[in-house]
């Protein structure tokens, strides 16, 4: 066991270097991104109506924040498993992933309002936090083991 670790040392740090840029995302999310849904949902949301906010300033930085972590996604399934493919695959996924979670939440916020702030809330989440790297990396190490 102790073999394995020093041979894939490299690889373990760089794992290791990935997360710890996750959670310097997550640490900095108030100085690095515009989103008065912090606040909001950090709250009593389900007694308050929307925030107010600028939709072109919060879609960049829903953007960035999104790019951000599938850049650092990506960089993780290309330490684990060394394939570009996989990479490539998942960056698909990532695109149209985004695509139909920033129109849902734009859709939510138009035609329900804070009247299905849970929906909302879920929405943006799969937005803000690296949770499809959660769904990809046992995934695909299953397909690996399996084929």
């Amino acid at each position: 066991m102790l073999n394995k670790i020093y041979t894939h040392r490299r690889e373990l740090l760089l794992a290791c270097g990935l997360l710890l840029c996750f959670v310097f995302v997550r640490f900095y999310e108030t100085t690095l991104f515009y989103d008065p849904f912090l606040a909001y949902f950090k709250s009593d949301f389900n007694k308050m109506d929307l925030p107010e906010f600028d939709v072109f300033r919060l879609i960049f930085n829903l953007l960035f924040r999104y790019g951000l972590n599938m850049i650092i996604s990506l960089g993780l399934i290309y330490v684990i498993f060394k394939d570009k493919m996989m990479v490539q695959f998942s960056f698909f996924l990532y695109l149209i992933a985004f695509l139909v979670l920033i129109i849902s939440f734009f859709l939510v916020i138009r035609f329900y309002g804070s009247d299905n702030n849970f929906l909302l809330f879920y929405i943006r989440r799969f937005l803000i936090q690296p949770l499809f790297v959660l769904l990809f990396i046992p995934g695909f190490y299953f397909q690996k083991r399996n084929s």
